[in-house]
């Protein structure tokens, strides 16, 4: 039998908040309440900033997750979820270290396409960042048409405002764990590196983060207002109501969430870009909305016009990302007929795809490498080509799960990058094989960059193209796979 774990308190100026500390000195404050609950008048607006404390705030256990369907992200049975009812969803996560001030803080927006996912999973548990010295923060946003349906009028992008609250918390808030306001780094996975992307473009997340982290996304994902009500409004016509916020606001959360399951499954059927706008082009319905308000031009373009200059950025991608999605129909299944019918609904040029034709040997190796430098590779060297002092690395360390099948897939590089292969969250997507010593590799490249900006090898630049390879054998390469990324010039 053991005891519990000790109890700790803080005083912030959100009130008295008491956490736990483990057997190592750790301390973990768990679902705390960032916003008030999105509920009645508050649902589809803007988020609420929490009121202080009346009294302390027990932060035990992990609070409540946003609503979703169980299972509903395209791979739930592979990567780890916790799907929690409950009001108070908007809240966030801490971990900090046994003692000190002014440590540096890294804040994870968690992935799921924007429709699924949680920041309240044990897989992203923060206690080797704080072991590190690092104060470690998750949050829960709204997903789906609760945080991204917009009819043109009214708030929109309200899931990256609840970010951007969560992270004016952290700013307000963070000294009293131990961390400094002034060295917020702020990562993401899949939709949450795209999140990030589209933070570093909104003028009220300006000075919340100096350094930011983008895995698997970049500044290429986002909607066009047009592309938004498009989306909006066939939402409306499933669900049988008006197309706008007031009539949307009194379906029970439930049929929202049905409907969008429906809405999902339309758009990728029949991807028409008359019928959906920009969405047909990667089938999410739910993307960072260019309103021209909170999100004033697309993320690419501002940060190539100069606005996130002051910020330091690592951006990402794994080798075979696209592998998670062709795992469950068998990669190895892929011929040559299946990889031109890829290029052509993705709308990749023929002198593109002729190279990855010449490059690989076999269909499926041809179409995992094509579709995962589409979605994120080159985007990802666009986005430090347009920042002009990022740095790029690549995972490439194959999982020997299903039989090899899901190589260096999606997501592969998370349990690395926390530091929490023995989390039983991660045995189906890492098999029995993962390296301990590569995890601590890029656990302490990304504690680097949080607190300096440099991760450890030289930035990407037009005259030297580093990549760092993340591998069993890492190493930083220059111009990596250089034969597929020459065909990509003037593309998009």
């Amino acid at each position: 039998m053991t005891d519990k774990p000790e109890r700790t308190t803080v005083r912030a100026p959100i009130g008295e908040i008491c956490g736990r500390v483990d057997e190592s000195g750790v301390r973990r404050f768990l679902g705390i309440p960032y916003a008030e609950p999105p509920l009645g008048e508050r649902r589809f607006r803007p988020p609420v900033a929490r009121s202080p404390f009346a009294e302390t705030y027990d932060a035990a256990d992990y609070g409540p997750t946003a609503p979703q369907l169980e299972g509903a992200g395209a791979f739930g049975e592979i990567l780890p979820n916790r799907v929690a009812p409950g009001e108070d969803y908007l809240n966030l996560n801490v971990w900090a270290p046994p003692d000190g001030s002014a440590h540096a803080v890294m804040v994870f927006i968690h992935g799921g396409g924007w429709w699924s996912g949680s920041g309240s999973v044990s897989a992203y548990d923060g206690t080797r960042f704080a072991r590190d010295g690092v104060v470690l923060v998750t949050l829960n946003y709204r997903l789906g048409a609760e945080g991204m349906v917009w009819f043109g009028d009214g708030p929109a992008n309200v899931s990256l405002l609840d970010q951007i609250c969560a992270l004016q918390w952290v700013h307000d808030n963070i000294a009293a764990f131990g961390g400094d306001p002034e060295q917020v780094t702020v990562f993401g996975e899949s939709s949450g590196g795209m999140s990030i992307g589209a933070l570093l473009a909104m003028p009220a997340a300006r000075g919340l983060f100096r350094r930011a982290i983008m895995q698997s996304g970049s500044t290429f994902h986002s909607i066009s207002a047009g592309s938004a009500h498009k989306v909006a409004t066939a939402l409306a016509r499933m669900l049988h109501v008006n197309p706008s916020l007031e009539a949307i606001g009194h379906v029970p959360s439930d049929e929202v969430l049905a409907a969008q399951k429906q809405l999902l499954a339309a758009v990728q059927r029949k991807p028409s870009k008359a019928r959906w706008g920009d969405v047909a082009r990667n089938g999410l319905p739910f993307e960072p909305i260019v309103d021209g308000d909170s999100l004033p031009a697309r993320p690419i373009d501002a940060v190539a016009a100069g606005v996130a200059s002051d910020v330091d950025l690592l951006v990402g991608w794994n080798a075979e990302e696209t592998r998670l999605a062709l795992a469950p129909t068998g990669v190895n299944t892929v011929r040559w007929s299946l990889f031109w019918l890829l290029a052509w609904k993705s709308r990749i040029p023929l002198r593109v795809a002729r190279a990855y034709r010449k490059a690989y040997g076999h269909p499926a190796d041809a179409a995992v490498a094509m579709t995962t430098d589409w979605i994120y590779r080159i985007p990802a060297i666009r986005t430090a080509e347009a920042h002009g002092r990022s740095h790029l690395y690549e995972f490439a360390w194959r999982s020997p799960a299903f039989g090899g099948e899901l190589g260096a897939c999606h997501a592969a590089e998370l349990p690395f990058v926390f530091d929490t292969l023995d989390d039983p969250g991660w045995r189906m997507l890492l098999g029995d094989a993962a390296s301990p010593a590569l995890a601590r590799e890029m656990h302490d490249a990304w504690i680097r960059f949080a607190r300096t900006g440099d991760p450890g090898w030289a930035p990407y630049t037009a005259d030297a193209r580093q990549v760092r390879r993340f591998d069993t054998k890492s190493a930083t390469l220059d111009d990596p796979d250089r034969a597929t990324r020459i065909p990509w010039d003037g593309v998009r």
